[in-house]
């Protein structure tokens, strides 16, 4: 592991955490949007995020063993090309106003963006002092939610510029609507192509381990903090994706305006809690202090959300200059969730990956395996907000997540064997 970061690896990353955030974040438009043009109810639309973030469990090990097999280096253009394939997938899906042929275009970009967050995320841990680490990922994710800002604004500039309302559309208005969606994704197609290039042709170093026989022979699942590291992100990917890319259901389930940008404020509130770590970790908080605030703070918002006025308050001073209709309170609430989780990624990553030498390729596709959680809960939150009619007070789910990841701060990842658990 090296005691200086170098530079060239940071800025390739960062091009790489740009393409997570943009790809991953446009979900949070696509719902509310693939809602209306395919004729969803809210559990249906949440499928997005099921099939997006599934991929991440599915392909995670296998992608893992071909790292080992073929480098970093090479695994990341690798993921830029299966991303490639999967942007190519949304024109027939577009044509055809296929959910199906969505859904395994989404899974595609999932299994690129697996492999490339496999390899990329223990580089930012190694390529400098483990005790920075979270600085350094706090500046990807100032780039990656920076990216989440952007994606949202600019998908409803492009694809709803002139549409107004997404409700009660005709069928042609549907298909037309549809269509809009076909060049951005050759764009994006093209750019993605480029970036493999970049990638491959690039003097970004491979990452090497001192070797350890005796840690060697261990199971990747011997390393409880490891193994409840990946528990507590599998909870913090959830809670996330539920603040991320279900703001824009709730905003329209309270008949809000513009909702395909909603997820743009909550990529905002991370953009802030990004560049405070940047600021702070590890001359001024530790990073075992930051993932303790984290989970307060989201506990808080959480309760914020259920309990404040669907009616307009404190978001008018947030919200008022900005030429959109103010946001609800508890809407406000939910932006705020941002700022609590924006740490959460990168404290728990270098405390997960903390001397595991040749190890780090399994420990972070284990790492990345806990994605899922941004597939399956906020399923379950869709399921339960259909069913019982309140989606306000589903959120209220959202503070087992926080539960986790405050435990994992104060004494999980402390643990070196599983009998002093």
């Amino acid at each position: 592991m090296s005691n200086k970061t170098s530079f060239l690896p940071m800025v390739i990353i960062g091009v790489l955490f740009f393409i997570f955030g943009f790809v991953t974040w446009l979900n949070g438009s696509l719902i509310p949007f693939l809602k209306v043009i395919c004729d969803l109810n809210e559990f249906e639309a949440l499928f997005v995020t099921f099939v997006f973030y599934i991929a991440y469990t599915v392909m995670a090990l296998p992608m893992s063993y071909v790292i080992e097999k073929i480098g970093y280096k090479n695994s990341m253009a690798l993921g830029l090309a299966i991303m490639t394939v999967g942007s190519l997938l949304f024109i027939p899906a577009a044509q055809r106003e296929s959910f199906t042929l969505f859904l395994i275009a989404l899974f595609a970009l999932g299994s690129g963006l697996t492999i490339l967050q496999t390899a990329s995320n223990p580089y930012i841990v190694c390529i400098g002092p483990i005790e920075s680490a979270a600085m350094r990922i706090s500046i990807m994710g100032l780039i990656n939610k920076g990216a989440g800002v952007i994606a949202p604004l600019l998908f409803t500039a492009f694809i709803l510029s002139g549409i107004g309302s997404l409700e009660d559309l005709s069928a042609e208005s549907k298909e037309e609507l549809a269509s809009k969606l076909i060049a951005p994704y050759i764009v994006m197609a093209l750019l993605l192509s480029s970036l493999i290039i970049l990638v491959k042709f690039s003097k970004l170093p491979e990452l090497e381990f001192e070797k350890d026989e005796a840690e060697e022979q261990k199971s990747i699942f011997a390393f409880p903090r490891v193994v409840l590291g990946a528990s507590a992100l599998f909870f913090y990917v959830g809670i996330e994706v539920m603040a991320g890319d279900t703001i824009g259901l709730y905003g329209q389930h309270l008949g809000l305006t513009n909702v395909t940008a909603l997820t743009s404020y909550v990529m905002s509130f991370m953009v802030i809690g990004y560049a405070l770590g940047v600021a702070l970790i590890p001359k001024y908080l530790s990073q075992e202090r930051a993932l303790i605030g984290s989970a307060l703070f989201g506990i808080l918002f959480l309760l914020g959300v259920v309990l404040s006025s669907q009616s307009h308050g404190i978001s008018e001073v947030l919200w008022g200059w900005s030429g959109i209709r103010t946001l609800p309170n508890t809407v406000t609430f939910v932006a705020f969730l941002g700022f609590a989780n924006a740490l959460v990624w990168p404290t728990i990553w270098p405390l997960a990956l903390e001397g595991l030498g040749k190890r780090t390729a399994q420990a972070s596709a284990l790492l990345i395996m806990a994605i899922a959680g941004g597939a399956i809960l906020p399923l379950i939150f869709g399921k339960i907000s259909y069913v019982s009619g309140d989606m306000q007070s589903t959120y209220l789910m959202g503070i087992i997540c926080y539960l986790f990841i405050l435990l994992y701060a104060l004494r999980w990842h402390k643990i070196k064997s599983w009998d002093e658990l």
